[in-house]
């Protein structure tokens, strides 16, 4: 065990994924309180995660992951522990995990502890009652009580929301008068790469989220005066405005948009993309997905719904974007090189904030410039971040589109491997972490939404459009199913 005496834990982000921010902080707080980390970083196959564990003699072992596809990757984690005979405690964190996720799908394949822990504050409490033999059985049996609930509660159905049939959830569209519409004609419609200066995006940098990767409650700019959050949050808001003075300076990332404006028209609760405005032959066809939730009268909404259906004769747009700030990995590597891991995180914090700014700003000059709908809008960053503008940019993997997969169709669309270097890894993470790709729709009343649960008639019909295997649509979209594919309720 470690040095220190207190405990030796292992944290790595399971494969397929690479996002770790949590995952370092968690690591500096567990530090900070007298363990010892051995982190193996991201993209770690469970064979490598155990082998670790073995070799390192680590007390708890610690798995993370931000997308879908990494809480099958945690339940084969569970699996192998399971089959190896290991009796460590297993903790399961990051943003798509979830307690219930720990009861129904992790705990029932692993006889040790398995415990979800919600964020880096809680981690050190949880480490600490179990490596601690008086507290850990008291502890255990609190957990498992809490897991057997949630699973009852489950079973029962109480958790399942009455979901209609897809064929009355389509009844139920958002409907817009076609007839009188006439959508915008994107003034330079095809595709387009630029560069964006570092300088040109701080102005539209959303801090609130930032605050919140370092569990720090609160809104910006508000958080900066609070009476208790002020002190550390000014503190961190200066340090990380002197990374971004840095990479400016040293020309360490060199922010990318892609951007794709395309004819396109709804058929059903998908999207036809055409090659050029004659509208002849297909470019490629974007899945979606329809609530089915029963809505008190309310319309069920696919993203379908903002573009004008083919049988309607309007000729509508639809576009597609791929942003990335880089990769700030030199500058991390060159904090880790002399232990300053917490300006390491900071480094990633603030680029995942650029990437959101070039989201923001590429949205901005699609609205005012390239498809030109809105040439003369003029809002402050108040308004940009609480989304007064008209359109929206739903990304894939999302609330109102959370099939990870539609990313492949995005990134051959618009070539961005190529144009702008970003890659998928098998999970559908985007590398550069600080990335972000979506579709833009127009239509002035497009929102965003959340999908909800689904019913197996429409993953069946969603399966049959795609041509993907069932058992894998269900893998993708696991947190939204409304049955469990294993008892075919």
């Amino acid at each position: 065990t470690s040095l220190s005496g207190k405990g030796k834990v292992l944290l790595a982000t399971v494969k397929g994924d690479v996002h770790d921010i949590g995952k370092n902080i968690v690591g500096v707080v567990l530090q900070c309180n007298g363990y010892e980390v051995v982190d193996l970083g991201v993209m770690v196959p469970a064979e490598r995660i155990l082998e670790a564990a073995i070799r390192e003699k680590v007390d708890v072992i610690g798995v993370s992951g931000l997308i879908t596809p990494s809480l099958d990757q945690m339940v084969h984690v569970a699996k192998e522990m399971e089959r190896l005979g290991f009796e460590l405690p297993l903790l399961i964190g990051g943003a798509t995990t979830s307690k219930a996720h720990t009861a129904i799908k992790i705990e029932s394949h692993y006889h040790g502890p398995a415990v979800h822990v919600l964020d880096a504050s809680r981690a050190v409490g949880v480490v600490g009652k179990l490596l601690d033999d008086a507290a850990r059985p008291a502890f255990m049996e609190e957990v498992r009580a809490d897991y057997e609930r949630t699973r009852q509660r489950r079973a029962a159905g109480r958790d399942r929301t009455q979901l209609l049939p897809i064929e009355e959830a389509r009844a139920r569209a958002f409907r817009t008068d076609w007839s009188s519409a006439s959508p915008p004609v994107p003034a330079k419609p095809g595709v387009h790469s630029f560069e964006v200066e570092v300088a040109e995006l701080r102005p539209f940098i959303d801090w609130t989220p930032f605050f919140q990767a370092w569990e720090m409650r609160g809104s910006y700019p508000d958080i900066l005066d609070d009476a208790l959050a002020g002190e550390p949050a000014r503190a961190l808001m200066a340090d990380a405005q002197a990374i971004l003075d840095r990479i400016e300076r040293e020309g360490i990332l060199r922010p990318r948009a892609r951007v794709g404006l395309f004819a396109a028209n709804a058929v059903g609760d998908d999207i036809e993309v055409y090659p050029d405005g004659d509208r002849n032959g297909r470019a490629t066809t974007i899945f979606g997905l329809r609530q089915q939730f029963a809505k008190d009268g309310r319309e069920n909404l696919a993203l379908a719904d903002f573009v004008a259906p083919k049988d309607s004769g309007v000729a509508d747009w639809a576009g597609a974007f791929a942003v990335t700030a880089g990769s700030v990995a030199s500058l991390v590597q060159a904090y880790e090189a002399t232990n300053d891991d917490y300006s390491a995180i900071l480094a990633k914090s603030v680029t995942d904030r650029l990437a959101e700014a070039l989201a923001e700003h590429t949205h901005l000059r699609v609205r005012r410039d390239l498809w030109g709908y809105a040439p003369k809008e003029s809002l402050g960053n108040k308004e940009l971040i609480s989304e007064t503008y008209r359109g929206i940019r739903p990304a894939p993997g999302y609330p109102a589109c959370p099939d990870h997969t539609e990313k492949r169709t995005l990134f051959s669309l618009l070539d961005v491997e190529n144009a702008v270097g970003m890659h998928l890894t098998e999970s559908c993470a985007m590398d550069p972490p600080s990335s972000v790709s979506g579709w833009y729709l127009a239509h002035p009343s497009a929102s965003y939404f959340g999908m909800g649960r689904l019913g197996r008639d429409q993953v069946l019909d969603y399966s049959a459009r795609k041509g993907m295997p069932v058992e894998e649509i269900e893998r993708w979209l696991l947190p939204n199913l409304g049955y469990d594919p294993e008892d075919g309720a």
